[in-house]
């Protein structure tokens, strides 16, 4: 084990609040095209800004729904990777895990963890377009692609959205606030497959190194917020993580 690696797990295996902070990457590698790559086939010709602000939605909303549609079917026929579940694995090793992440595929949640911040919205959850009235039921999947119909608000008739961050738009209330509070006060922060280009999911590492924290990056390639990270693991989520924490599963065991 090199000495960059051992810091790495010294510094989680030591935690008793780490958080997680994930980004595009992590989903990618469960097989997801981040949201520029996904515009193949019927969905070439657009620009992503059509399909992803209230203003697009409003013009089309059948385009904009099935846009949404076809993505929630590539989703549903994938699942996490081994990184995901590691991650999840922490919350048995560790006093407190909290997962930041800002992509909207649920992985997190599906592959074990239970304390996840989703900063940007879920693809599976919904609220209606005019009153962000939230749906509890189901929303089933339409069988075509292509532009398809949304479903109306049982409340107000208003029709149906995803319950995602368009561009544009806010972050649900109080999640980044609650996000950095945690980043503020956390022993150490694992940032995962992220650009650090995307704010302010971006500030998320230097409130954790603010706050005296030791920041790990996991990555493919240096990032924008490798240069201000204590830790830089060049890797897959997939094969970094599992690693990194079978390594501190031994630590620790070895303490107690």
């Amino acid at each position: 084990m090199n000495e960059t690696f051992q810091r790495a797990v010294s510094a989680v295996a030591e935690s008793n609040l780490l958080v997680v902070a994930t980004g595009a990457g992590m989903s990618k590698e469960s097989g997801i095209p981040t949201f520029r790559d996904s515009l193949d086939g019927l969905w070439a010709r657009y620009d992503p800004q059509e399909l992803a602000t209230r203003e697009g939605f409003r013009h089309d909303p059948p385009r904009v729904w099935g846009w949404y549609n076809y993505r929630r079917k590539l989703i549903s026929e994938l699942e996490p990777h081994g990184g995901h579940r590691a991650i999840a694995r922490l919350e048995a090793l560790l006093p407190q895990v909290v997962v930041v992440t800002q992509n909207i595929d649920g992985f997190h949640r599906l592959a074990g963890s239970t304390g996840v911040l989703e900063l940007h919205g879920n693809i599976n959850r919904f609220k209606c377009y005019d009153r962000d009235h939230p749906v509890e039921e189901e929303v089933p999947l339409a069988c075509q692609d292509g532009p398809v119909e949304p479903p109306r608000c049982g409340r107000c008739g208003s029709p149906l959205r995803p319950d995602v961050v368009w561009f544009g738009e806010m972050l649900p209330p109080g999640v980044f606030e609650q996000a950095e509070t945690l980043a503020r006060s956390c022993d150490a922060m694992l940032v995962v497959g992220t650009s650090g280009i995307v704010y302010p999911a971006a500030a998320l590492p230097m409130s954790a190194r603010s706050g005296g924290a030791t920041v790990i990056e996991v990555n493919v390639e240096p990032s924008e917020v490798t240069p201000t990270v204590d830790v830089f693991l060049q890797g897959a989520a997939g094969e970094v993580l599992p690693a990194l924490v079978a390594a501190v599963e031994e630590e620790r065991s070895r303490a107690n």
